[in-house]
């Protein structure tokens, strides 16, 4: 049993065992261990997607759960998560996630967790989100995503389609192919360390390797492998 095993009844997870698996394990991984820094507190979820883990901070204990999410047919697919008090704490939001948080921070908003999964390699203005993020004063941000296999602190471009729903919505109108960067950890720790902000790295060599297959990425050898870093104020 885990966490996200109720996406077994909502499309398109109906049919995608292998996800959800791999959404347990992360979830295991990355929010369980958080759960005190989470509860009663006030949430932002970057590219939410469909809610899920939207939804997962909000079942974890925070008091109110802020998604920003693009595409306007993902936020539809969160009124089939479970109508129960966790659900009842997210309100999902339909913008650009920059555009969002330029709002929040000029209204003088502020978040105790910024949820940054799955989306910092889908973008080409890495310090811009971490820089607008940060000024929303959160104790913990959470980063996940794909990090360029490179000694130093460099970003690797990149394009991809903006047709598929896991990727990056269309930067102007009309965009077929999106430039993204995918950013090295020094990077992702240089600009850490020009706002001020600590950093730690999950460990996932903690996961035994017969459970590693759904979430292989973390391990990939090669240009990029996936990873986690927590971000929080330094003291």
């Amino acid at each position: 049993m885990g966490f996200f095993d109720f996406l077994s009844s909502i499309a398109p997870y109906e049919d995608d065992a292998k996800t959800i698996t791999r959404m347990n394990l992360r979830h295991e991984m990355i929010l369980e261990p958080l759960k005190p820094e989470i509860t009663g507190r006030r949430v932002l979820d970057l590219a939410a997607h469909d809610g899920r883990w939207a939804y997962a901070f909000a079942a974890a204990g925070a008091r109110e759960v802020i998604g920003i999410e693009g595409r306007a047919e993902l936020i539809e697919r969160f009124r089939d998560f479970p109508d129960d008090a966790a659900r009842g704490r997210v309100t999902m939001v339909q913008d650009d996630i920059f555009d969002g948080l330029e709002k929040l921070v000029a209204r003088g908003e502020s978040f105790d967790v910024i949820g940054v999964l799955g989306i910092f390699y889908h973008i080409m203005d890495h310090f811009r989100l971490l820089r607008l993020a940060a000024a929303l004063r959160p104790k913990l941000m959470i980063v996940d995503g794909e990090f360029a296999a490179r000694p130093g602190a460099v970003i690797l471009m990149s394009r991809e389609r903006t047709d598929k729903d896991l990727n990056a919505i269309p930067q102007i109108a009309g965009q077929v192919r999106a430039v993204v960067g995918i950013p090295s950890p020094k990077a992702l720790e240089s600009m850490a360390d020009a706002l001020d902000l600590s950093f730690d790295w999950l460990d996932w060599e903690e996961i035994p390797e017969e459970y590693r297959s759904p979430i292989a990425d973390y391990y990939r050898v090669g240009e990029k492998r996936r990873g986690t870093c927590l971000l929080r104020e330094r003291t």
